[in-house]
């Protein structure tokens, strides 16, 4: 017997506007999603990455950023170009982009990311919310925003509530 065609997704608005949709998990996935965290917390990991040649974008960076900075007033960083990266990347693969919350999958048309910041009480790990709709200059103002917070020990609990982790 053929399995039955996913159920339609909701559209769902939370605060502030964003877009979620949610759709019912299967059982199937269900299954897989439970094993898949109990690996998670029962198993050894590894951690495994890509290398990247980055000659161009570090030329580009170089020959930029004093511009950048003497014109807009934030440095040039390389997280911005990664963030924006990113940000496209999980919005072309939805599935990525999205979470689980009890038996819904959520998938959201709106991207958060994370990084890791060192206060003096250690590491947070405050968000920058709405990234795809943010220019390379819009990221490194709120990255810089955020970093200034971490580092004066200002950064709220909602300044660190959800995103994917960079």
């Amino acid at each position: 017997a053929a399995a039955a065609p996913a159920a339609a997704a909701a559209p769902v608005a939370p605060a502030g506007g964003r877009q979620e949709s949610r759709i019912k998990m299967p059982r199937m996935r269900q299954a897989i999603a439970r094993n898949l965290k109990n690996a998670q917390e029962t198993q050894a990991t590894l951690t495994t990455f890509n290398e990247v040649d980055m000659t161009g974008l570090m030329v580009f960076r170089k020959e930029y950023k004093d511009i950048f900075e003497k014109a807009h007033g934030v440095k040039f960083g390389l997280q911005s170009l990664f963030f924006k990266a990113a940000s496209n990347a999980l919005l072309q693969v939805p599935s990525v982009n999205a979470t689980i919350d009890g038996n819904d999958i959520v998938y959201r048309d709106y991207v958060d990311i994370g990084f890791a910041a060192s206060t003096s009480r250690g590491l947070v790990v405050p968000v920058l919310r709405n990234v795809e709709s943010l220019s390379v200059l819009g990221i490194e103002k709120a990255f810089a925003e955020m970093a200034g917070k971490a580092k004066a020990d200002t950064l709220t609990r909602q300044d660190m509530e959800g995103g994917q982790r960079a």
